[in-house]
């Protein structure tokens, strides 16, 4: 099972992450993935501004 870090500094990561999801020009596609994958994943959908981020949790 994997789990979000969390600390000061994943606090700063996470609002970083938001910011970048909210201004995102790929809703349609990240819903999409999203929804074509209810049980998780491998790997982040790589179009993701938050791929990086959300990968180094999966490799954790």
């Amino acid at each position: 099972m994997n789990h979000v870090p969390t600390g000061a500094h994943t606090d700063a990561a996470l609002r970083s992450a938001a910011h970048r999801c909210i201004n995102c020009s790929e809703t349609e596609a990240c819903r999409a993935w999203l929804e074509s994958h209810p049980d998780g994943a491998d790997e982040a959908l790589p179009s993701c501004p938050n791929a990086s981020l959300f990968n180094s949790w999966i490799e954790s």
